[in-house]
């Protein structure tokens, strides 16, 4: 199986009116866990990588690397994002080292530097075949900036995609980022209003503070790519912890960090499942 196109993998479950999964990478064995989950469920996936993640390995090129390796040999189609990316620089290397999109994250921005910025950087990714995300305002968590209670406009999402030219964008429903309790509520009838009103398909981050029946809803409603970290991080550090507790006298991680690995995979695979099965209520999107 080769790498697969991030916006084949989308643009299929616009059409058909699914979702489609999109993990995040925090090391390699998060990573090898990811892609063993993708097959186990024959579902295909989305490798995302941050930003914060690309510093934490000292630079997007080891870890972009090992994860496009990993995606290549995968027995299903997998796909490799840059996530979250606030700087031109990282999003040229990822575009050079092979990825298949990149997100733009410039919703922190006064809206016209958002809009300048990212309509530049989706030029000079497009020029390269690379599908574009960007965000309008930042979806809630980490910094405290839009709290749940703020909403995407549909009138200025509709403007920023024709301002900037993005082929799917990121939008405040209620979900926030680094959530490790799955509570929140989404706005579905925004995200049925911002479905009907764009011609691109909606990325709900921040989905791991939110329910499975939650999900499952906003994909009827009309969400398509469906962002999860901090959830899957917990079960792994979790089986982490428990294992440590257990054998404390264990000196070599690769014992411990393994059954990380290994707890990973399964709730990986029923996430996919559950993303992919989940089904519009409606007619699926139409890509123009």
């Amino acid at each position: 199986m080769t790498l697969a196109s991030t916006a084949d993998l989308v643009h299929n479950a616009a059409r058909i009116g699914t979702g489609i999964a999109a993990f995040n990478v925090v090391h390699l064995e998060t990573a090898e866990a990811l892609v063993a989950a993708s097959e186990s469920s024959g579902r295909p996936i989305i490798l995302q990588i941050s930003q914060n993640c690309a510093d934490y390995h000292g630079g997007l090129e080891p870890i972009g690397l090992a994860a496009l390796a990993l995606a290549r040999s995968a027995g299903t189609p997998v796909a490799v994002h840059l996530d979250h990316a606030e700087r031109e620089d990282i999003v040229a290397e990822a575009i050079d080292l092979g990825f298949g999109s990149v997100m733009f994250d410039g919703g922190a921005l006064p809206y016209d530097e958002n809009v300048e910025l990212t309509a530049r950087v989706a030029a000079q990714a497009h020029a390269a075949g690379v599908f574009v995300e960007g965000e309008l305002g930042r979806v809630g968590g980490k910094d405290g900036a839009h709290a749940p209670g703020v909403r995407t406009d549909p009138e200025e999402a509709i403007e920023f995609v024709r301002a900037t030219g993005v082929d799917a964008l990121a939008v405040a429903v209620g979900s926030s980022h680094a959530m490790t309790d799955r509570t929140a509520r989404l706005d579905l009838d925004l995200i049925t209003l911002l479905r009907d009103a764009l011609d691109v398909p909606l990325v709900l981050h921040g989905s791991s503070g939110v329910p499975d029946t939650e999900l499952r809803a906003g994909i009827r409603a009309g969400m398509t790519k469906i962002n999860i970290s901090t959830h899957l991080n917990g079960v792994f550090t979790r089986a982490v912890h428990s294992w440590m507790g257990a054998h404390p006298e264990v000196v070599d991680s690769r014992r411990y960090v393994g059954e990380g690995r290994d707890a990973l995979v399964p709730e990986a695979a029923r996430l996919l499942d559950l993303i992919g099965a989940a089904q519009t209520q409606t007619s699926p999107m139409l890509m123009r």
